[in-house]
């Protein structure tokens, strides 16, 4: 346990999260020891844990009480982690953080294609988790805002490209006035090549964004960091209703990363 008290002295609280939002987690872990750590994790990072040991059970606590960050273990007896999320981004913008023993890519990309936002392989170390989380919560809300030429945060701050609008403040996105759901991570990348316009976003500074941390130039991206913001885009287009070889709003510039259609 020495690890889980050096990161609650260690790690200063999270940053990003709106005063609005309650700092509520829920714990979906069917291994007692496992979620009673990350309970005592998160409740260290000055949140109110919520536990279950099942899948469904996890589902009706996130409907309960709309938590700020959700972990789920991927291999749980009856419905898996991947169908879990899958009824949890159905009814909730939670942030998603999946954790398992396997430790294949595609496991990791099935989990965030299933609405994850992050991907912690076991056995972890709390330190480690904390500040993913972290992480996420930093991400939101501040530097679209303020990168916009409109944003300062507020209702009003729109930003709009041929039909798509996107508001920094409320989180809402609009194509054609029609709303469209988005799991964070994917507003928070539409969010970003929305307010870069025709400059070219690298996938790597898409991957440094979301994991809170957009100036570290030097910060390392892994070849799976990348293959993730690769998923998170597909799902993205696919909500927009876009066509990859026909764009609407984002073309790929191949070997490099994103832009907004001209």
């Amino acid at each position: 346990m020495t690890d889980v008290q050096e990161s609650a002295e260690s790690s200063p609280a999270p940053e990003g999260a709106s005063v609005e939002e309650a700092r509520v987690a829920v714990v979906i872990e069917d291994e007692d020891d496992i979620r009673s750590l990350l309970s005592v994790v998160l409740a260290q990072a000055g949140f109110e844990v919520h536990g279950a040991a099942d899948g469904a059970e996890g589902v009706e606590l996130v409907r309960t009480h709309s938590p700020l960050v959700t972990t789920l273990d991927v291999n749980m007896p009856g419905m898996d982690g991947f169908e879990t999320a899958k009824r949890i981004r159905a009814i909730s913008s939670t942030y998603i953080v999946m954790l398992s023993a396997r430790t294949e890519e595609i496991d990791a990309l099935q989990g965030l294609e299933a609405g994850a936002d992050d991907y912690v392989a076991k056995p972890f170390r709390p330190r480690e988790l904390r500040a993913r989380i972290d992480a996420m919560l930093r991400r939101p809300r501040h530097h679209v805002a303020t990168s916009a030429s409109s944003g300062d945060g507020s209702e009003d701050a729109w930003l709009e490209h041929r039909g798509l609008r996107l508001n920094v403040g409320t989180r809402i996105v609009e194509v054609d006035d029609e709303g469209v759901d988005l799991t964070r991570s994917e507003f928070d990348l539409l969010a970003d090549l929305l307010a870069a316009g025709r400059r070219v976003r690298a996938k790597s500074d898409l991957a440094l964004m979301l994991r809170g941390d957009p100036l570290a130039a030097t910060t390392y991206v892994s070849d799976s960091d990348s293959r993730a913001i690769e998923v998170h885009m597909a799902n993205l287009r696919r909500k927009l209703g876009e066509s990859p070889s026909q764009p609407r709003w984002i073309e790929t510039v191949r070997g490099v990363g994103y832009r907004l259609t001209a």
